[in-house]
């Protein structure tokens, strides 16, 4: 009989996710950060590509709910883009990893000896370097924006799933299902579409909840020293760096923007922790 992870193992991931309350409390943080970032699309409290100098830097007010900046813009509408940017970005960094990745984890568990080898030794090279600091070299090459921040951000995420997926599916390989798909005279592509990839779904969706949250980490950081999202679009990280030198004088301006990065994070934290608990009981046991 075949073994798969769909749909009733991941009925019972699922079941088990929702019975803890890290995975929930997660969900529902995210779940908010990314309507409000959906919300922007279609509305804004304010303009935030209007400069209005005659309201700059007013403080948290009826009005302006967390006040202006120094240009005059609404910073709750400021924040509320900058969650679609960064979630965008993240989002599409991860899909670059993932869509890559896997299918080379994939390859090296499936046909080993030189294509393993070299999967790996390509990930050991991607490794080498700190994940930022690659992101800041690839850009500062191609220039800043968005999409050389996916790109960059995309290219770290790489070699992290494909080890994932490589190890989950070096576990799976084995089994008994598979070999009873071999001898049916099944090739190794079709075992790994059918059989592998359903059953390390649930590993790589928790994998990818802890990348999407280094994503905002890294676009963040990346906006922070101005490669990331140009102006008049505003980025939380660009919020941060145009905040530094008004501590003193309007702190709000670093915290609001600062705790929609903790907030985000933690959510996206907790939401992983969650589903790791609910892919291995066991783990949650000792914790």
């Amino acid at each position: 009989m075949t073994h798969t992870a769909t749909p009733h193992g991941f009925a019972d991931f699922l079941a088990r996710a929702f019975a803890s309350r890290s995975f929930v409390l997660g969900l529902v943080i995210t779940a908010a950060i990314a309507l409000m970032a959906l919300v922007s699309f279609f509305w804004t409290p304010y303009d935030v590509t209007k400069l209005v100098v005659q309201n700059r830097m007013l403080p948290p007010s009826w009005v302006h709910p967390l006040g202006t900046d120094q240009f005059g813009r609404d910073v709750l509408s400021m924040i509320m883009v900058g969650a679609r940017n960064s979630i965008a970005v993240a989002l599409v960094a991860v899909g670059i990893g993932m869509g890559v990745g896997v299918p080379l984890g994939c390859l090296a568990a499936a046909r080993g000896g030189w294509q393993d080898e070299a999967v790996m030794r390509f990930n050991d090279v991607v490794f080498a370097f700190p994940a930022l600091l690659s992101a800041i070299m690839i850009t500062a090459v191609f220039g800043p924006g968005a999409v050389n921040a996916i790109i960059a951000i995309g290219i770290f995420n790489i070699p992290v799933f494909a080890r994932v997926a490589r190890a989950g599916a070096l576990a799976i390989w084995p089994r008994e299902f598979i070999l009873a798909a071999r001898a049916a005279g099944k090739g190794k592509a079709s075992i790994t579409i059918e059989h592998i990839l359903p059953n390390i779904a649930t590993m790589l969706l928790v994998q990818g909840t802890i990348q999407f949250a280094l994503g905002i980490l890294a676009e963040a950081g990346l906006s922070y020293v101005g490669l990331g999202a140009q102006p008049p679009m505003p980025s939380w990280g660009r919020m941060l760096f145009d905040a530094q030198t008004r501590m003193m004088v309007m702190p709000t301006l670093a915290i609001f923007p600062g705790l929609a990065i903790v907030i985000t994070v933690l959510g996206l934290n907790l939401l992983g922790d969650g589903a790791s608990d609910a892919l291995d009981p066991k783990l949650a046991g000792r914790r």
